[in-house]
């Protein structure tokens, strides 16, 4: 075999050094070449980028605010973009080079390439220095104006309490509705949500069409006009009004109406609110859905809400086996809670109380699957009630029950000052703002000195709810508290432990002022706890990121 050598490869001598190089058309080495031609020029070594300090966004040309973590892929494409001169290479490589946090500097190392002669490319690398020039973006300088909003959403309720707008806040925390808000603002029957666009506005009023029965118009007002340009500048606002029906509540429906409704029974309750109501009969299990659009046609009141619940004991319950959906039909037979004791007080008023409470009342109710002989149930007394409804007056006698049985109660448990191991978030907290952290109510009840007992009581009220409705808490976001701070598995956001007992606050809401004199009951023992309470389970709380983040910086 015969050995054929390589090719020999012909150098020449560089023009200016004189060191043997391969042949190319400028007869130079890289050296020699990066000193006679300087692909960088015309791009800049220093360059500055905006950053808002409130909003923590860069500003990316030409004027779009951009949220980008440091050394992140985004923060990258918006140093780039205020390059000049990059489009006339061919850019290979890019990275960040670390820099103190504190130096408001950043330095970032790129590889370009360019073709100089024929059929020769250079590569060069090179570094570029950015100042981080802090200032204020356009959406964070309205909002320090405290006068710039463009667009406003009323939000009312013409209902006595507040526990609409406490489940309506968490429906928004979930799905992340107040992100747009500029600010929150509590007025008489409800709430005003002030935002910098028409168009976050708009998307307020129709996800508020979507969680729950509501009518809604707008309105204008002119601001500025320019006949030059024929532009105007105007302020928008949407008012919306929720249906003045929440669940529990004791309706009595139209005659005509409730003929058009699959011919239900007149005198019914609420069962459920989402985008439409939903009523349903406990005599017969019958179930109708009332959209806003009908009811607004046919506008009826409620006859009694929560507040006028009166607390029965169970004698006996006998399911019929009808059922529908979790509801079971019943016949039950109840008397008034109290109806057994052995003594009475010299008071005048538990004496009526204990004359009242000597019968025996027959129903039929749809908790015959929940109920048992002895266990305690909230429900509407109309036994000799009076009611300001034309409709509910027309309704024959046999069709009016003495007692409508609206959920079961646990009354041992509500005596015991037991805290909560999870808690609620509130669009204040979320927001920030100023002395939100020591109001304990979120949004709702932070005017401070008018009904704040009331507002403190609604919000009890609606975390029981939460509690004993699995259904309604599933719509909401639960979170865990740290039991070993003061007040924090209460629930509320600003941490307030409950020291009054679920008797107390029942007797308070039926005796008013004269709530301060009844004493206290004693203390129960474990004996007396129900077993069936609806307990709040692990795997339905959340962890709170927030404090996350504290407890790691």
């Amino acid at each position: 075999m015969e050995f054929v050598p390589a090719p020999a490869v012909h150098r020449v001598l560089c023009a200016d050094c004189g060191t043997p190089i391969v042949p190319n058309s400028a007869n130079l080495c890289v050296a020699c070449l990066r000193n006679t031609v300087d692909i960088t020029e015309g791009i800049p070594k220093q360059a500055s980028v905006s950053y808002c300090r409130n909003c923590e966004r860069f500003l990316s040309p030409p004027s779009t605010w951009t949220i980008a973590r440091p050394e992140s892929q985004e923060l990258l494409a918006i140093c780039l973009r205020k390059l000049k001169g990059l489009n006339k290479v061919r850019l290979t490589e890019a990275h960040f080079i670390w820099t103190e946090p504190h130096s408001k500097r950043l330095r970032v190392s790129l590889t370009i390439q360019k073709e100089v002669l024929t059929s020769t490319i250079l590569e060069q690398i090179f570094e570029i220095e950015y100042l981080v020039q802090h200032g204020q973006c356009s959406d964070c300088t309205k909002l320090a104006a405290k006068n710039t909003w463009r667009a406003l959403v009323q939000v009312r309720q013409k209902v006595p309490h507040k526990r609409t707008f406490l489940f309506l806040e968490q429906l928004i925390l979930k799905h992340g509705a107040q992100k747009d808000t500029v600010s929150v603002k509590e007025v008489r029957d409800g709430l005003d949500f002030f935002y910098s666009s028409r168009s976050h506005a708009l998307k307020m009023v129709e996800f508020l069409q979507s969680v729950v029965p509501t009518r809604s118009k707008a309105s204008e007002q002119l601001l500025s006009a320019d006949t030059h340009t024929n532009t105007a500048n105007f302020k928008y606002t949407y008012s919306v009004e929720i249906i003045p029906i929440c669940k529990d509540d004791l309706v009595c429906i139209p005659p005509k109406l409730a003929r058009q409704l699959s011919n239900i029974n007149p005198l019914t309750m609420c069962s459920r609110v989402g985008n439409s109501i939903h009523l349903l009969d406990p005599a017969t299990l019958k179930f109708t859905e009332l959209t806003a659009p009908v009811y607004w046609r046919t506008p009826f009141d409620v006859l009694a809400t929560v507040s006028d619940l009166v607390e029965f004991t169970v004698l006996d319950v006998e399911p019929s086996g009808t059922t529908r959906g979790k509801w079971v039909l019943a016949d039950a037979q109840v008397a008034l809670s109290g109806a057994f004791r052995s003594s009475h007080d010299d008071d005048a008023m538990d004496y009526e109380i204990s004359e009242a409470s000597n019968q025996i009342f027959h129903t039929r109710t749809h908790l015959g699957g929940i109920l048992q002989p002895g266990d305690a149930a909230l429900g509407y007394y109309l036994t000799n009630t009076n009611f300001n409804s034309d409709d509910f007056a027309a309704l024959p006698a046999h069709r009016v029950p003495d007692v409508v049985l609206v959920k079961k109660a646990y009354p041992h448990r509500r005596k015991k000052n037991k805290t909560r191991a999870w808690k609620l978030r509130s669009m204040a907290t979320e927001a920030g703002e100023e002395g939100d952290a020591v109001s304990g109510r979120g949004v709702v009840g932070r005017m401070g000195g008018r009904d704040v007992k009331k507002v403190e009581e609604d919000y009890e009220l609606f975390l029981r709810e939460l509690e004993e409705d699995e259904e309604m808490r599933g719509a909401v976001n639960l979170y865990k508290a740290k039991l070993n701070q003061p007040g924090a598995g209460s629930g509320l956001a600003g941490g307030k432990t409950r020291r009054k007992p679920q008797q107390v606050i029942d007797m308070d809401d039926a005796m008013g002022e004269d709530a301060a004199d009844v004493p206290e009951p004693p203390p129960e023992t474990d004996d007396e706890d129900e077993p069936d309470f609806p307990e709040v389970k692990l795997d339905e709380l959340l962890d709170d990121l927030d404090e996350m983040t504290l407890e790691d910086a």
